[in-house]
């Protein structure tokens, strides 16, 4: 009869199965996690099945034997394809986060070679671990295999052999690139390419990235599948610091990501709801406004590693350049020290740029003065005239123009490490590698370096771009612009003196630059001071500037007005700098026809309808333009607001020479400006007026007498104090704490029905209590005595006040009388007092203790309420799990309809499993049945 029972069991719990296998197999196919539930299934059906045949319900079970079958099937499929999403989910989610170094590699193709086959292979090897075959040691062997061989076989491909075979030198190199394709990354401006194995970087980011976020992705648990987001997170840090400080399509990738994360473990926690597709696709369209939007409120400017760079090459350890000016005109004046080919005649060449003045000689800025905060405030660069980098393919250059190609050979005498140059280069392509290496060039003064020297017949190509020229219209509207230079130091008296006089009355600075470049041109005279020349002396420090404008003649060469023209644009807020480098005759000329100040290159921005054509004029392309030491040049460039750096020639014509029949004496401040009377409707001040400290619009040209040191350090430690220090943290945790207690008072008096508001009163007091640490025991009229008993000043005065409230709640827990919301309220009023009173007993270091400590935070249900015998005979009495029970009842062969169609199918299985022990269980053998 028994066995007729769960034979009975099987055919209902089968027919609900079929009714319903549908649905369960759509279930599984989103769920695969289930799949565990499917092998207790099919072990307690083998089970049922064998012993099923002894009873004689064999049929029913070849048949719920064949629907577990199916389902597992079915189970495993969906589970196949739930890891073919989740693979093609992690690949696609961390090429976007490795999508940040294409810039650096500045060619979408040879980023792609590196890191596509880099995710693939860490996907695969994430993969292989869900094959418990494959598991731990084949998964170490094959990331080894990815790391040493594979990828140093893409991105050293040269060394192998048939471009598939690698070599030992392959091994060597990709091990070597390992760590030091990193280093390459940020040590060479953008874009690096592929040279010395620098794509073994993105190969080691994506392999190893891919391969943590596969290992938590193809998890069978949910909340480990979330953690997968943290290595894409730590790929896409990684990736922004060693990318470039510019691009906008990072903000398209993010979005991606956030977006395909967001909806794969939407899916993995099993939140997705297609019907509310629209309210998905608004609260991610505002979310994407809001992340597109967010970038609009930080810098400008993307801090990189590559900023923190400190390259070994020093600039500053070389002799100035401009100490050197006169022994190229003594030594090389008639020797071809340079042959050009492809440039305009009349192009200036630039040999080197200075922009801090010691009072002795210009030479170029030490890296730590240089201060680059103020890159994203303006459209130009700022003046970094050490920031010499290395060089990858290309050099990245904002400047614009037309574009040219030049061929630079050296001559016998030119033997130098400034590596001259033209215009705003894109790219310098030598035919040594040794010189490709070691060449670096500076974006911000267009100017090269070459460590080792040039040498004789050495050749190289320039690639690059001739600046605009701006009209003399622009100059005069222009005002100067803010950027960041080193103090001049040590400058002469005579300098302030003069540049006040000549620009104190100009508007622009523009301007000011023409006026002061115009007055050394017309006042001085021209000399080298070389044999047969009239006298005047080398150098252009404080001496020798002093002597030129306040001495008895002023006379010189490019050296001295380059360097007093630039002095007196520092005195009246212009940013200046002095450039060195070689300019033709006829280009002299040329340029001076265009523009009474002669500006030559050096040009940065654009003015609309007001730029000029550029060098074009001055002559041809592709033919040969030789310069000898007689061709040196020095001149000055200001930068203007919206112009960049402009060049000015202030420097005489080389045919006004002096003799002893001119006076040659320079003009005097007080004749140039003459100032007017004093208005007699403005009453005479006995107080000196306030001048500003700077003449015209510009930057404080006042020197700061403050020691620069102490000033940085202070300013250091001030940041240190205000940013980095653990005070904030103490001030957000003390502020935290008081917010959370705050909020806990908050949620006592209005939380709950009114009699569990007075007991959360009464809760409020004791935990105040707690926490200056009075011991606290017993009855609500002990916890009152206890607390007038340690409080002395509540004794005298608020005792009954604290005895009457611990009364109060009592009645509210004990009596059984219902408590009005008004009793509450005026209950919780009195608390507030008796709080407030509590605190102001206590002296002031208990009184922030008892605020600050934390004991009594947590909230504590009472016993009087919730385990009173009243709320325990309503409490409902609960039955047993039917999940938990061994066998399912006999007058059914169902379990509960709320298990749905696992407890079916379970149901069905324990019937089997209790008709097959029942022999078991008469000849006293152990019930085996699954617990």
């Amino acid at each position: 009869m028994t066995a007729l029972t769960s034979s009975a069991t099987v055919v209902s719990s089968t027919n609900a199965i079929r009714a319903r296998s549908n649905r369960r197999l759509r279930v599984r196919e989103f769920h695969p996690s289930r799949r565990r539930d499917n092998t207790i299934h099919v072990r307690a059906d083998r089970r049922g099945k064998a012993r099923a045949e002894n009873g004689g319900a064999g049929h029913s079970a070849d048949v719920l034997h064949e629907n577990v079958l199916r389902a597992d099937a079915a189970c495993g499929q969906a589970l196949r394809q739930s890891r073919i999403i989740t693979m093609a989910c992690v690949i696609t989610v961390m090429l976007l986060a490795v999508a940040n170094l294409i810039d650096v590699y500045g060619d979408l193709s040879q980023w792609a070679s590196a890191a596509v086959p880099a995710v693939i292979a860490g996907a695969a090897i994430a993969w292989a671990g869900t094959r418990p075959a494959w598991r731990l040691w084949w998964q170490l062997v094959l990331l080894a295999a990815s790391q040493c061989v594979l990828g140093p076989i893409i991105a050293v491909n040269h060394t192998t052999v048939a471009h598939m075979l690698p070599t030992w030198r392959t091994l060597a190199l990709g091990w070597e690139a390992t760590f030091g394709s990193f280093k390459y990354l940020i040590a060479i401006e953008p874009p690096t390419g592929t040279a010395d194995g620098s794509l073994m970087a993105v190969w080691t980011i994506g392999l190893w990235f891919t391969l943590l976020a596969g290992v938590f992705a193809f998890a069978e648990t949910a909340w480990l599948n979330t953690l997968s987001a943290l290595p894409i997170g730590m790929a896409v840090a990684v990736c922004a610091w060693l990318g470039t400080d510019s691009g906008w399509h990072r903000a398209g990738c993010g979005i991606l990501m956030g977006i395909m994360l967001t909806v794969w473990l939407s899916w993995k926690w099993r939140l997705l709801e297609w019907r509310r597709w629209r309210t998905a696709v608004a609260m991610l369209a505002v979310a994407v406004t809001i992340a597109g939007s967010s970038p609009l409120m930080l810098a400008q400017h993307r801090r990189v590693l590559r900023d923190a760079y400190d390259p070994p090459l020093t600039p500053i350890a070389y002799a100035s350049p401009l100490s050197g000016f006169r022994s190229y005109i003594k030594d090389h004046r008639d020797e071809t020290l340079l042959t050009v080919e492809g440039l305009p005649k009349g192009t200036p060449i630039r040999l080197a740029v200075m922009d801090h003045f010691d009072g002795v000689v210009w030479n170029l800025t030490g890296s730590t003065e240089y201060d680059d905060s103020t890159r994203p405030h303006e459209s130009t660069r700022s003046a970094g005239s050490s920031r010499y980098r290395r060089m990858g393919t290309r050099i990245r250059n904002e400047e614009r123009g037309e574009p040219f190609t030049a061929t630079f050979t050296i001559g016998s005498g030119f033997t130098d490490v400034w590596l001259p140059l033209a215009g705003a280069a894109t790219a310098v392509d030598f035919l040594d590698d040794e010189d490709s290496r070691a060449f670096f060039y500076n974006v911000d003064t267009d100017s090269g370096i070459l460590p080792h020297g040039t040498a004789e017949g050495m050749t190289y190509t320039e690639t690059g771009v001739f600046p605009a020229v701006p009209s003399d219209a622009a100059i005069n509207r222009a005002t100067a612009a803010h950027i960041t230079q080193p103090q001049a130091l040590d400058v002469p008296e005579a300098v302030d003196e003069l540049a006040s006089a000549i620009a104190g009355g100009q508007t622009s600075g523009g301007e000011a630059a023409r006026a002061l470049a115009a007055v050394l041109r017309e006042s001085g005279w021209f000399s080298h001071g070389l044999e047969g020349d009239y006298p005047s002396l080398a150098g252009h420090g404080n001496y020798r500037i002093t002597s030129l404008l306040s001495g008895d003649a002023m006379v010189g060469d490019d050296e001295q007005y380059a360097s007093a023209m630039a002095l007196m644009a520092r005195a009246v807020g212009l940013p200046s700098r002095v450039v060195m480098g070689f300019r033709s005759e006829n280009g002299s000329a040329n340029a001076k026809s265009a523009t009474d100040v002669g500006i030559l290159g050096g040009t940065r921005g654009e003015v609309q309808g007001e730029i000029q054509g550029g060098a074009d004029s001055a002559g041809d392309h592709g033919s040969a333009v030789s310069f000898t030491g007689d061709d040196i040049a020095a001149w000055v460039e200001i930068n203007l607001s919206g112009l960049g750096w402009v060049a000015f020639h202030p420097t005489p014509d080389e045919a006004k020479t002096p003799n002893d029949d001119l006076t040659l004496a320079p003009p005097d401040p007080q004749v140039l400006v003459r100032q007017p009377p004093v208005p007699l409707t403005d009453p005479l001040r006995d107080a000196p007026r306030i001048r500003p400290h700077s003449s015209i619009t510009g930057t404080d040209a006042e020197r700061n007498e403050g020691n620069p040191f102490w000033e940085g350090f202070i300013g250091i430690v001030v940041r240190i104090i205000l940013v980095g220090s653990p005070l904030w943290m103490a001030i957000i945790l003390i502020c935290g704490i008081l917010v959370l207690n705050a909020a806990r008072r908050v949620l006592a008096r209005c939380r709950g029905t009114p009699r569990q508001r007075i007991l959360a009163g009464w809760g409020t007091l004791c935990d105040l209590a707690e926490r200056d640490g009075i011991p606290l025991s017993g009855s609500r009229r002990q916890q009152a005595a206890d607390i007038v008993d340690h409080m002395p000043l509540l004794r005298e005065n608020l005792a009954q006040t604290v005895r009457a409230l611990g009364y109060a709640a009592d009645f509210a827990a004990f009596s059984g009388q219902s408590i009005h919301a008004k009793q509450a309220r005026r209950y919780w009023r009195h608390v507030d007092r008796l709080h407030a009173a509590m605190l102001r007993a206590l002296p002031r270091t208990r009184r922030w203790r008892a605020r600050l400590a934390l004991r009594g935070t947590r909230p504590k249900r009472s016993p009087s309420i919730r385990d009173s015998p009243r709320r325990r005979a309503k409490r409902p009495r609960r039955g047993p799990n039917p999940r938990h029970c061994a066998c399912p009842p006999r007058d059914t062969g169902r379990a509960p309809a709320s298990l749905g169609n696992a407890g079916a199918l379970w149901s069905a299985c324990q019937a089997f499993r209790f008709t097959a022990r029942l022999p078991d269980r008469r000849r006293g053998r152990p019930d085996r049945r699954r617990r």
